[in-house]
């Protein structure tokens, strides 16, 4: 052990002292970085958390991407895609693709004898994964959807069930209008559900796509859009053009051209919200990185200033101004690094307890969900400590040049 790591220990230990001065300096430079360093991990858990949570709701309703027909055939229809096996096995060779599924949807109106809403009535069938909306069912039971056979029932979200006055097992009047008539369905509620993303609730509604497909008058093989699944979301952008080279130069047997285009097209306001967050993220780093920091150097300036006369002792007896100041180095990494394991400590045990908990609760109108979420990406909690300890390192670094300033032969003598 070197003698300045060794001297840096005694002032270390010894400054616990109940005499010492700057003993309550020292506690509030350490909580200083405890808390900082807390506030800067619950930070980062919460917004990746939120960032996490919304994003997944918006593909479930979504998926990654879908492929659709640019063209429209009147104000109120859509026209298909051809999805026959050769074109799903074009789409499902594109590299990055892990999944590839159906769905058909058309306007409806709901009607009950005292109120009526409109909705997007999405088909889907056996081959559509329902497990995002089976995780949020509240109430009833999910039903078997087939896209050959009509089994004449609906899955509402909770907002629209209330709406109408409709409880599960109810049976609904379903209308659908078109360009040319009107054309209704008696269906049957049998399950409702709640994501909290409140404007999705509000207008996604589900039966089968063997339904929709009758309303349209479209064969088994048209859809209105193909959902994928892709292994990558990070590169949900670029596998999206490399579908869009791939199934935008075609044109089908009705002479229509398609689009390729990921979630974060089809729904760009949210995203750029999402993405906003981050700056909130970056602010609050900077503000807490600035205040631990501060309380640091503040800390490191009153040991000085309470240490002065033995800094004169060292430098009588030798020691450079180089020395003294990797003392005050060692002292102030040790004291940060005693901040730093109670800030994660406390950091972490706060972000567990309203992972597991719910402590915190939120306004699912204003927030699309019930509490603050939190998401543990160990990644960016190591690039915040590591964060810490650099900028921390080099204030004091730069603090501790205040030693070189002073002169023995007044510093023994300081009282």
């Amino acid at each position: 052990m070197n003698f300045t790591y060794f001297i840096a220990r005694r002032f270390y230990k010894d400054s616990d002292g109940k005499k010492r001065f700057s003993r309550p300096a020292i506690i509030i430079a350490m909580l200083g970085i405890a808390i900082g360093l807390a506030v800067m991990i619950i930070s980062v858990s919460v917004v990746k958390g939120f960032q996490k949570e919304v994003t997944s709701k918006i593909i479930g309703f979504g998926n990654h991407m879908q492929i659709v027909n640019l063209s429209y055939m009147d104000e109120y229809e859509n026209s298909p895609i051809l999805a026959t096996d050769s074109f799903m096995n074009v789409v499902k060779n594109v590299d990055g693709v892990k999944r590839v599924q159906r769905f058909s949807s058309k306007t409806a109106m709901l009607k009950t004898d005292e109120d009526f809403l409109g909705v997007n009535l999405k088909g889907v069938g056996e081959d559509y994964d329902l497990s995002f909306i089976q995780s949020y069912i509240v109430d009833g039971e999910l039903p078997q959807f087939s896209d050959t056979v009509s089994g004449n029932n609906i899955v509402l979200s909770t907002s629209q069930a209330k709406k109408l006055g409709l409880k599960v097992g109810d049976k609904i009047f379903t209308y659908f209008i078109t360009s040319d008539n009107i054309r209704a369905r008696r269906l049957t509620l049998a399950a409702t559900y709640c994501t909290s993303l409140t404007d999705y609730d509000k207008v996604y509604a589900f039966t089968d796509i063997y339904t929709i497909n009758r309303l349209n008058k479209w064969t088994p093989e048209m859809v209105t859009a193909l959902e994928i699944q892709v292994n990558d979301f990070e590169r949900v952008q670029d596998i999206a053009d490399d579908m869009m080279r791939t199934v935008g130069q075609k044109v089908d047997a009705n002479g229509c051209f398609y689009g390729a285009f990921s979630i974060k097209n089809l729904a760009p306001g949210t995203f750029s919200w999402l993405e906003v967050l981050d700056i909130n993220v970056v602010m609050i780093l900077v503000l807490m990185i600035c205040v631990a920091s501060f309380t640091v150097v503040s800390g490191l300036l009153i040991i000085m200033l309470e240490r002065i006369s033995v800094i004169g002792t060292l430098k009588a007896l030798g020691a450079t101004d180089f020395h003294v100041r990797k003392i005050f180095f060692y002292f102030a990494l040790l004291l940060v690094g005693k901040g730093m394991i109670i800030g994660n400590a406390l950091g972490l045990a706060l972000c567990f307890l309203q992972q597991q908990f719910h402590l915190v609760k939120l306004d699912p109108e204003t927030y699309y969900i019930d509490s603050v979420p939190i998401e543990f990406n160990w990644w960016y909690i190591i690039g915040v400590n590591i964060l810490t300890l650099v900028v921390s390192a080099i204030v004091i670094f730069g603090g501790s040049h205040l030693i070189s300033v002073s002169k023995p032969t007044s510093t023994m003598r300081f009282e």
